[in-house]
């Protein structure tokens, strides 16, 4: 049975402009610059289940957004007033709160709590969090970012992914890294075991017992790990362990490397050794792009699992546990699956800059 027919979206060149200020603009709530970015996708002939997989909304968000705008135009995106008590607060003040929220800092603070909000502005502390919640305003809190300035990283975004999803007939695909110094740990006093109603506890001080540089390679296609841990974090341990990965690799196959531009990679000692097997090929990925890199999704997985809540007296027991690790993921693996295109990680960046672009002065 056919669905309901899609709405034709036209936009004229006023509400275009609107809404892409809307969409831009840091003072706009976070629901009303969503919907103003519905509308773009929509208007630019996409159908619903395209912009809500480009957007990763639900399909009746996109559907609910898209007739209301056709129907009132920019009216549409703003919420409909509700039944209950009158309101006490105004448009005005409600305004006031949101750009003095996003567009100053209270006195001797980097940021505006809600008590401090609300002696400023003259309301309670409930209505300031409500407003707060309304538009998905979270001062408490703060995000990191790193954007890649590597002038060849679309190239290299496209050499990888493209390993990734099409990977070479006759060939081994393996992620490289290493998660270095790692510190065997051991609490201070013993933890408290997690029983009803109570967390497990730990004592927030720790003996050091040294640490422990893990190398890893990832199997793209079956998720097998080769993993091996050093004292030091050197070239001449990294070649040791390119040795080791050379001895689990069958003869006859290419070995296609996916790693960094860390320094460790670049030394004459192993570019010597590359140099002399013809059938390894190296691919960068681009600085400050680690996400890039598919080991890295093992090392976070090692590390919430079996590390953070480890507790070694020794560095013997840390890598013991580590190659534990290792060999009971290694008898049944999974490969992680990679799900975006490199166009489709080159638009999302594109949007990011967009979006988060600074307000001109």
């Amino acid at each position: 049975m056919a669905g309901p027919k899609m709405a034709v979206l036209v936009l004229s060149e006023a509400e275009r402009s609107e809404l892409m200020l809307l969409s831009a603009r840091r003072k706009t709530g976070q629901a009303l610059a969503l919907r103003a970015r519905i509308v773009l996708e929509c208007a630019r002939g996409l159908e619903n289940r395209e912009v809500a997989a480009r957007l990763r909304l639900a399909k009746g968000t996109v559907g609910k957004w898209r007739r209301r705008f056709v129907e009132h135009r920019l009216d549409g995106l703003r919420d409909d007033p509700r039944s209950g008590a009158p309101r006490t607060i105004e448009d005005a003040d409600i305004e006031a709160v949101i750009v003095k929220t996003l567009e100053s800092m209270p006195e001797n603070a980097t940021h505006w709590s809600s008590r401090a909000m609300a002696k400023a502005s003259g309301i309670s502390v409930s209505s300031v969090q409500r407003i707060w919640r309304a538009f998905g305003l979270q001062p408490h809190r703060i995000e990191t970012f790193k954007l890649s300035t590597d002038p060849d990283f679309v190239v290299k975004v496209r050499d990888v992914v493209g390993l990734y999803v099409s990977p070479p007939e006759h060939a081994v695909v393996l992620c490289v890294d290493e998660k270095s110094q790692i510190q065997a740990l051991d609490r201070s006093q013993p933890m408290l075991p997690m029983r009803p109603g109570q967390a497990a506890r730990r004592s927030h001080d720790y003996k050091r017992h040294g640490t422990t540089s893990l190398f890893a390679a990832l199997d793209i296609a079956t998720g097998h790990v080769i993993g091996k841990c050093y004292g030091r974090h050197r070239a001449r341990e990294f070649r040791k362990f390119l040795d080791e990965i050379e001895q689990r690799v069958p003869n006859g196959l290419d070995v296609h490397l996916v790693w960094d531009n860390y320094a460790t990679h670049k030394t004459p000692l192993i570019r010597n050794w590359l140099a002399k097997r013809p059938r390894w090929h190296v691919h960068l990925t681009p600085t400050s792009a680690s996400w890039l890199n598919q080991v890295e999704r093992f090392f976070a997985l090692i590390t919430e699992r079996k590390i953070r809540r480890g507790i070694y007296r020794s560095v013997t027991a840390l890598r013991a546990d580590i190659a534990s690790f290792i060999d009971k993921h290694n008898n049944d693996p999974k490969p992680f699956r990679w799900t975006k295109s490199a166009d489709d990680i080159l638009k999302s960046i594109e949007r990011f800059c967009l979006y988060n672009a600074p307000a001109a002065v």
